[in-house]
C-alpha cells in the first residue's frame, strides 16, 4: 500500500478502526480520509468526505489507496473510477496480507452457512491440541487487529472478503453453497464466483469441502482437482467427533457437520484427536446463532444472524419434535423460500409470524404449502410478539429464524434495527416481558 499520498477509508466500522489504527502505527503523519454512506463517520484523525464529492476528490489526485470496508459493495462505479485513476482500492484483510502473512500458516473458511461455528471449532481444537492459533475475520478480531500475534491464524471470511482476497491460505473449506447477497454481488452467479475465489487459485493447497458443498458442481469446478481434497475422517475418528457433538452445546444435525468439517481441517493443520474432543467441549454457542432461553416454559430461540432460507431450515430441524412459532422476514434479496414453507409443516411449525419486507412472499407460499399452519403478519418484531402472546398454548418454542437481513426492518413503528445483533437482543427483551413469570 502507498503511504506516500492520503489513503481514504471506505466505511467507519469495525474494521476502518482497526485499519486507521494499523496506519497511525506505520505512518503517523499520513492523512487520512474517511467517507460513509449512512451513520457517523466516527474514525479518529480523519477528514471526512461525502460520497458526491468522491470522484472530484479522486480526479484531482488527493488519494492513493481506498481501503474498502466489506459491506461497501466491490461493484460500485466509484471503484472502477478509482482504478482507471490510479487509485489502489484493497481491503483490511488485503493489508494483513501484505504485511503479515509471510511466516504464518492460514486456514480459510467460508460458506453460505455455518462457517462462523466452523472457523471457531478449528480454532478451539487447535488451541487444545497446544497449537499457538488465532481467530479473525467475521468472528474473532479483525485482521489486522490480529497482526502477527500466533503462528496459525484462522479467517472466516464473507463473500465480500473472498471476493477480492489477493494471498493464498494454506488450508481451506467450503461449508455450503446456496444464493445470498446478490444486492452486494449483483448476480447470483456473481456471488458465487466471488465466493469461490477463495479457492479457485493456480496453488494447489488443501481444501476441505462441507456435506452442502462436497457434491456442488461449482465448487468442484473451482477445486478443479479433487487430489486437493482433504480426507473425510476414518470412522473411529468421526465417531469420536460424534459422541462429542452429542455431549456438547452444539445443535442440530448442521452442527453435527460443521464439527466433522472443522475436525478435518485442524486435523490436517497438525492437531490431534484429543485436541479435537476438547474444543468441541470447549463450545459455547455464538451469539444470536440457535442463542436458546427458557423464558415462563417456553422455548426462546435468538436465531438473528439467520440471512437465509437455508439457515431457517437448519434452524427448524434442530428443533424436530418441538411445536414451534417461526418469526421470519427480513430485507429482500430475491432469495428462494419455496422450499421453506413446504418444510413448516413437517418440521412441526404451529404459528408463523411473516415480518416485512419477505415476509409476504413466505405468507403467500406458506397459505397452499401449509395450510394446517396458522400464518399471521406482522408489521414490526414488538406486533409479532404480541400476537404469539395471545396464542402462546399453540406452540412450546418461539424461533426468530428470519431468512433474510434485518436491513430497514422494524422494532416498532418508528424505530428501526441497526443490524442483526440489534433485532436478536430485542426480540429476547420482547420475549421476556411477553412469555415471563406473571405475563
Amino acid at each position: 500500500m502507498r503511504t506516500d499520498m492520503p489513503v481514504l477509508l471506505y466505511g467507519a466500522g469495525r474494521e476502518a478502526r482497526s485499519t486507521r489504527a494499523f496506519l497511525k502505527s506505520r505512518a503517523p503523519d499520513l492523512k487520512v480520509y474517511v467517507t460513509v454512506d449512512s451513520g457517523a463517520a466516527d474514525i479518529e484523525d480523519a477528514e471526512f468526505i461525502a460520497p458526491a464529492d468522491l470522484p472530484d476528490a479522486i480526479a484531482a489526485g488527493k488519494i492513493g489507496t481506498i481501503v474498502k470496508s466489506p459491506g461497501v459493495s466491490r461493484y460500485r462505479p466509484i471503484f472502477a473510477i478509482a482504478r482507471e485513476a490510479g487509485v489502489q482500492v484493497t481491503s483490511n484483510l488485503n493489508l494483513w496480507g501484505e504485511t503479515y502473512r509471510e511466516g504464518r500458516k492460514v486456514i480459510a473458511i467460508t460458506g453460505t452457512k455455518g462457517k462462523s461455528t466452523t472457523a471457531t471449532l478449528v480454532h478451539l481444537m487447535l488451541v487444545e491440541s497446544g497449537i499457538d492459533s488465532g481467530l479473525a475475520g467475521n468472528v474473532g478480531l479483525a485482521p489486522l487487529e490480529i497482526a502477527d500475534k500466533h503462528k496459525v491464524i484462522v479467517f472466516e471470511l464473507s463473500s465480500y472478503q473472498t471476493a477480492d482476497m489477493a494471498f493464498t491460505p494454506d488450508f481451506a473449506a467450503i461449508t455450503n453453497l446456496s444464493p445470498e447477497h446478490t444486492d452486494w454481488h449483483r448476480t447470483v452467479e456473481r456471488y458465487y464466483q466471488d465466493k469461490l475465489n477463495l479457492i479457485d487459485r493456480d496453488t494447489p493447497f488443501p481444501v476441505a469441502l462441507g456435506v452442502g458443498a462436497a457434491e456442488h458442481p461449482l465448487v468442484l469446478e473451482a477445486l478443479r482437482d479433487r487430489k486437493r481434497l482433504i480426507p473425510m475422517l476414518a470412522p473411529f475418528l468421526a465417531d469420536r467427533v460424534a459422541s462429542a457433538v452429542a455431549r456438547s452445546r452444539l445443535k442440530g444435525e448442521h452442527n453435527l457437520f460443521n464439527a466433522r468439517l472443522a475436525a478435518q481441517l485442524a486435523l490436517k493443520a497438525g492437531g490431534d484427536i484429543e485436541g479435537v474432543v476438547r474444543g468441541i467441549q470447549r463450545f459455547e454457542p455464538l451469539p444470536h446463532r440457535l442463542e436458546e432461553h427458557q423464558i415462563g416454559g417456553v422455548t426462546i430461540v435468538n436465531d438473528s444472524i439467520s440471512t437465509t432460507p437455508e439457515a431457517t431450515k437448519a434452524a427448524l430441524a434442530a428443533y424436530e419434535g418441538s411445536r414451534i412459532a417461526l418469526i421470519a422476514g427480513g430485507h429482500e434479496r430475491q432469495q428462494d423460500y419455496t422450499e421453506l414453507a413446504s418444510l413448516l409443516g413437517p418440521r412441526g411449525v404451529t404459528v408463523l409470524v411473516c415480518l416485512p419486507v419477505t415476509g409476504d412472499r413466505l405468507a403467500t407460499l406458506a397459505y397452499s404449502a401449509a395450510p394446517q399452519v396458522e400464518v399471521l403478519e406482522a408489521g414490526t418484531l414488538t406486533a409479532a410478539i404480541a400476537a404469539l402472546a395471545a396464542r402462546r398454548e399453540r406452540f412450546d418454542t418461539v424461533i426468530l429464524s428470519p431468512g433474510a437481513p434485518s436491513y430497514g426492518q422494524l422494532e416498532a413503528p418508528g424505530k428501526v434495527f441497526k443490524n442483526f445483533e440489534e433485532r436478536g437482543a430485542a426480540f429476547v427483551q420482547l420475549s421476556g416481558e411477553a412469555f415471563g413469570d406473571g405475563s
